[in-house]
């Protein structure tokens, strides 16, 4: 029997991408090869890695003058990519949690960082909103969607100033006005593919502007004129993005995504509010759609384990919160169906019922 998969990263992917990925695995394309040992050089491959560009730019609505590129090293390695390859002299860096910290930190070993934005001071509860954004910073950093907190940017800046955005656990969740933004970038793991691969959409024009010598593998610019094949790519994840892609075409595209992260964020938080049990954990004008954080009511917090085991006998798994903050986590991404969140939502009322 499948589990109902509440997992942060890696997480539930649609079976049609599992399924494909696993026929490719076996046999790419009928070749007699399996997709983990064919060489990135072949023409089969080539066509794989267009296929990936493409979809992105479709999916997504891309204008042009933008590239997409597919990389090792996670976002965390983006934390310092994004700096190396734009940073001349100050950056600005909304702080609303944990990554986005890490981000920050980051990128003070290579200049200025006003981060000044924060919602620490309340343990990341909201989304800070009405702030002014600076003119004299090369760009500003965004992490959309916190999944540690559970809070979530929902809108696109009209910003003075390029707008870079960790969108590693929303991306495909709405549609976006990509022009807002001149860099985009995050793990696979959560909305596109299994771990390996992280994407970036970039602007061709901010490249090529910083003093500093930068690395050839850590050069943007080398991964552009090599369609993301200057070294050997993570073959097997790319596939896999492509293939999720082409299920959210297939499912009504990321329209069609947000109206379902709607539909099941909001049933979940209704119970959480409801239910006299559990509370949530952050503002209501900030909660996520993609990460819902939860802990039991102060009165109930003895429960907390026995809630875990309570679910996990109704096969599901991943619910546990994130270890520095506790309470439970239903990460609620594209490929997680209606049905999951129905019998999270029921587990919650015969649970309350039971204590």
């Amino acid at each position: 029997m499948k589990k109902h998969n509440f997992f942060a990263g890696p997480s539930v992917l649609p079976d049609y991408t599992v399924e494909e990925t696993a026929k490719a695995i076996m046999d790419f394309n009928g070749t007699g090869i399996s997709l983990m040992c064919m060489s990135h050089r072949d023409k089969s491959f080539d066509a794989v890695m267009n296929r990936a560009v493409e979809l992105f730019k479709q999916v997504l609505d891309i204008p042009s003058g933008y590239s997409v590129i597919f990389l090792g090293g996670g976002a965390s390695l983006q934390f310092a990519m994004v700096p190396m390859n734009l940073l001349r002299s100050k950056a600005f860096y909304v702080n609303t949690g944990t990554w986005a910290n890490k981000a920050a930190k980051e990128a003070k070993l290579f200049g200025e960082v006003d981060d000044h934005v924060s919602s620490k001071e309340a343990n990341y509860t909201y989304i800070p909103k009405g702030f002014e954004i600076p003119k004299d910073c090369d760009y500003m950093h965004i992490t959309t969607n916190n999944t540690i907190y559970g809070t979530e940017i929902l809108e696109d800046y009209n910003s003075p100033i390029p707008v870079v955005a960790d969108m590693s656990s929303d991306i495909f969740s709405r549609p976006l006005d990509v022009s807002k933004y001149g860099l985009i970038y995050g793990g696979a793991q959560k909305n596109l593919a299994c771990a390996g691969v992280t994407f970036v959409i970039v602007k061709d024009e901010l490249l090529g502007k910083v003093d500093r010598a930068i690395p050839t593998m850590l050069n943007y610019q080398t991964h552009i004129d090599k369609n993301s094949m200057f070294n050997t790519p993570p073959v097997v994840p790319i596939f896999a993005g492509v293939k999720t892609l082409e299920w959210i075409i297939q499912n009504g595209g990321v329209k069609e995504m947000e109206k379902r992260a709607i539909e099941k964020s909001t049933k979940l938080y209704d119970e959480i509010d409801r239910n006299k049990l559990f509370k949530g954990t952050v503002q209501k004008d900030s909660r996520s759609r993609m990460s819902v954080c939860f802990v039991m009511n102060e009165e109930y917090k003895d429960l907390e384990a026995k809630f875990l085991d309570f679910v996990k006998a109704r096969d599901m798994v991943g619910l546990k919160g994130h270890r520095s903050v506790g309470g439970f986590r239903a990460s609620l991404y594209n490929a997680l169906p209606m049905e999951s969140v129905d019998a999270l939502v029921q587990a919650m009322k015969d649970f309350e019922k039971e204590n």
